[in-house]
């Protein structure tokens, strides 16, 4: 399902995947959802990091509406279906997932931002949530910005529809850092080579695990942490880590 509108870039430890349609501002279609979703399957397991990037001014500008228009209820149900597999499918990588934001990401190209799991923007960059402006509220954009920013926040973004721009972004939590547009490679390039720095297995487990507690009690989030914590300090990679700290030398990976 990979198109000439999606590509899968492979740089050593770091792949990235880039929507490229900028001619439709990167408006995320059915197809074109299908094709981001097959794309990062493609992604190979020794791969540290994958970075979300766009072409064009715009991220993303949230699904596209002329394709939206007089359809049967069938396929309304099959477009956001798989807009939510393609926000899951990015939290269910093993690796983390950078949003590298270059411009504008509204709607579901907000949401896109909302689910990965870290995010860098240019100073010039905006977001929001402006589906009340056309009748259609951003419900599932909702569900992952309501998670990054708290309730009152996201009910200003969604009730109002107006944009926010990136400071603003930064200061609630939506993004990580914010940095000149001309500095938005580099810096993807330094948070991405922080990561790399350690255990691709360790990452890939401390992804799974945040996920699969983030939401729960303070109890039952322990309860799942704890047997996961206590297996992860038998495994290799960790008695490695620890090893090498006692010793004062730099750990060898298994993977590596």
């Amino acid at each position: 399902m990979t198109s000439e509108h999606v590509r899968l870039e492979i740089d050593g430890p770091i792949a990235t995947v880039t929507l490229a349609r900028p001619e439709k501002r990167n408006a995320l279609g059915l197809d074109f959802m299908k094709s981001v979703i097959a794309t990062l399957d493609e992604i190979p397991q020794d791969v540290g990091v994958v970075v979300m990037a766009a072409e064009g001014k715009v991220f993303s500008a949230g699904h596209d509406i002329a394709e939206m228009m007089d359809r049967p209820d069938d396929y309304y149900a099959e477009l956001f279906d798989t807009c939510g597999q393609m926000m899951k499918a990015v939290r269910d990588l093993r690796q983390p997932v950078i949003a590298k934001v270059q411009g504008v990401a509204t709607a579901a190209g907000c949401q896109l931002v909302a689910s990965c799991d870290l995010a860098i923007a240019a100073d010039t960059a905006w977001f929001a949530t402006p589906g009340v402006k056309i009748g259609l509220f951003c419900h599932t954009p909702m569900v992952p910005v309501s998670r990054a920013v708290g309730h009152k926040r996201a009910m200003q973004m969604l009730l109002t529809g107006e944009p926010i721009d990136a400071a603003t972004a930064l200061d609630w939590g939506l993004i990580n850092q914010v940095v000149p547009a001309e500095d938005l490679d580099d810096a993807v390039a330094e948070m991405a080579g922080k990561i790399l720095r350690y255990s691709k297995n360790t990452i890939a487990l401390g992804k799974c695990t945040y996920y699969a507690q983030a939401e729960m009690s303070e109890d039952a989030a322990y309860a799942v942490a704890t047997p996961v914590m206590a297996a992860n300090a038998a495994n290799e990679d960790a008695q490695e880590g620890m090893g090498a700290f006692l010793e004062k030398r730099e750990p060898q990976w298994s993977e590596r």
